[in-house]
């Protein structure tokens, strides 16, 4: 399978919350290449990652980076592709604020697409819908994935409302 989503983050202990990009890309059946780039550790490969992404088949990156967090905004910087920005609540956060508000308030011209903190499968959702407006089979997925969640919810509030608040149990 053609690999067309990036998934980064700066560190291994972001792998629990960018997991879950992962997961909904599996589950969608998108390809995806996942791995660890520090903007502040290893920025000569930050810099030959966001040059070259585009040129491999990359479509969409997401980043996931935690504290300072300026790999999705780095990475934004040089790369011409869309970047959707994960802020991790780290060790070293302040509460996950400094991660926010690091990917959020990027200047005019450097976007960044920024999903809740941890929101990781969110942005793999997002990535998905980037690469389906320019895919049809891709898209197909995408309405069909939210169909089982829409089909989820009416079974819930179904079966809550055949039940009673009393006798529901998740």
């Amino acid at each position: 399978m053609k690999k067309v989503v990036s998934i980064i983050m700066g560190s291994d202990s972001d792998l629990p919350v960018m997991r879950q990009a992962a997961e909904v890309l599996e589950e969608l059946n998108i390809g995806f290449e996942l791995t660890i780039i520090s903007a502040h550790r290893t920025p000569e490969r930050m810099m030959d990652f966001a040059k070259k992404a585009h040129q491999r088949g990359i479509k969409a990156i997401v980043a996931g980076a935690g504290g300072a967090a300026h790999l999705p905004g780095m990475v934004a910087a040089i790369s011409p592709l869309p970047v959707v920005g994960v802020p991790i609540k780290s060790s070293n956060s302040i509460d996950g604020w400094d991660s926010i508000l690091s990917i959020l308030q990027m200047p005019g011209g450097v976007p960044v697409a920024t999903v809740a903190l941890n929101g990781a499968k969110n942005a793999g959702i997002l990535a998905a819908q980037i690469v389906g407006s320019s895919d049809q089979d891709v898209l197909e997925r995408i309405v069909q994935y939210k169909e089982k969640l829409r089909q989820a919810v009416e079974d819930k509030y179904n079966r809550l409302e055949e039940e009673g608040y009393k006798n529901y149990k998740k």
